[in-house]
């Protein structure tokens, strides 16, 4: 045990429902580097996390996928069947890892519910959590299987050209390895969900925490499809241009387009509507205001973690009662800190960076 985590574990003899706002008061240290100590705690088996854990301040739960990152650029144009001169990297990724690490970085608790091989990569993605302030401790680590891997090709421009996705993993979160979580769900401020996970999870989650608002990142079109029959009870969505006209039948052709789609999300129950349009920007409607806004032209320089920290930037919208341009706003901003780097995750991305970039751009 270091210095600090005796130091900690001293004041929750004294005090099992301090908050990690006090401890980090009384120890002069960031609330997150809190979080990381506590995470180290209940996996050295000082803390059992029945008490002091669940008595927290407010958090957000995230359900979803966490996986290794492995991404090829090439130094220019991507030529189709043949190899490509470039750059191979490796990080942690996941939907549901990444928006977890990015409002962390926000500022915000974060309990990540995921699946993790008992393998060299699930070692780095758990202790890389770990150490950017990410509570761990009701993800589950399975020995009999291997940590989720995403393999992606990016293209001259820095999109994605294709990718190969290993997650049969996730088909292990299911209803019953959920319910063992009931006691981290139930007191979260808000949840977030990406459609990794088997429906039957996503359908008891709407079905049982009701009271608490519910986002979901679709993640793709192919898994979109899932929960097209359960779109109307997310309390906010953000689908891509095709994963709306997915969701709606409605074809993404101009402006008014837009607004039908959004109106029939509304319809069906969404209280939060936020359409994708990439290098366009995003469409946004609540039934009170919608607008488009339009995404400034910056250097980018990896497409690919975006949308998960425009996601992120929605929640920490929602968890500090932004009106929905403001939050919007506010996404954008995080998603373009995000487009500056290469990682997928922005080392960088803070409420400083995000406000900065608003300014930069005139868009506060």
């Amino acid at each position: 045990m270091t210095k600090r985590e005796e130091e900690i574990l001293e004041l929750l003899k004294r005090d099992p429902l301090i908050s990690q706002k006090d401890l980090s008061e009384c120890l002069g240290i960031t609330r997150s580097s809190v979080a990381v100590h506590i995470t180290n705690l209940i996996k050295k088996g000082y803390i059992l996390g029945k008490g002091y854990v669940l008595k927290e301040d407010e958090y957000v739960v995230v359900i979803g996928g966490a996986n290794i990152d492995i991404q090829g650029v090439p130094y220019s144009s991507l030529v189709r069947n043949d190899s490509n001169p470039g750059e191979v990297t490796m990080s942690a990724g996941g939907v549901g890892r990444n928006i977890a690490e990015n409002i962390t970085r926000m500022g915000a608790d974060v309990k990540l519910i995921t699946a993790l091989g008992d393998d060299p990569y699930g070692q780095k993605l758990m202790n890389d959590c770990i150490e950017a302030g990410i509570d761990m401790s009701a993800t589950t680590i399975f020995n009999d299987a291997s940590t989720s891997t995403y393999l992606s090709i990016l293209d001259g421009e820095k999109d994605m050209d294709v990718a190969i996705a290993h997650m049969s993993l996730f088909d292990r979160m299911t209803v019953d390895l959920i319910k063992k979580k009931h006691s981290v769900i139930q007191h979260a401020k808000l949840i977030v969900l990406d459609t990794n996970i088997p429906r039957e999870t996503i359908e008891y989650i709407l079905n049982t925490y009701t009271h608490i608002p519910i986002y979901l990142d679709t993640v793709s079109s192919a898994k979109a499809k899932k929960v097209l029959d359960l779109i109307g009870r997310f309390h906010a969505i953000k689908p891509n241009r095709i994963e709306a006209e997915l969701l709606t039948g409605i074809k993404v052709s101009d402006e008014n387009s837009l607004k039908l789609i959004g109106e029939k999300l509304l319809a069906k129950g969404v209280k939060n509507v936020y359409i994708s349009l990439g290098d366009e920007g995003v469409y946004y409607t609540d039934g009170n205001e919608s607008a488009w806004l339009r995404s400034p032209k910056i250097d980018i320089v990896n497409a690919t973690g975006a949308g998960d920290a425009f996601i992120a930037g929605l929640v920490y919208g929602h968890l500090n009662n932004y009106a929905i341009n403001k939050r919007t706003k506010h996404a954008m901003g995080a998603s373009m800190v995000a487009l500056r780097h290469k990682e997928t995750i922005n080392p960088n991305i803070s409420l400083e960076t995000i406000n900065n970039i608003l300014k930069e751009y005139d868009l506060c």
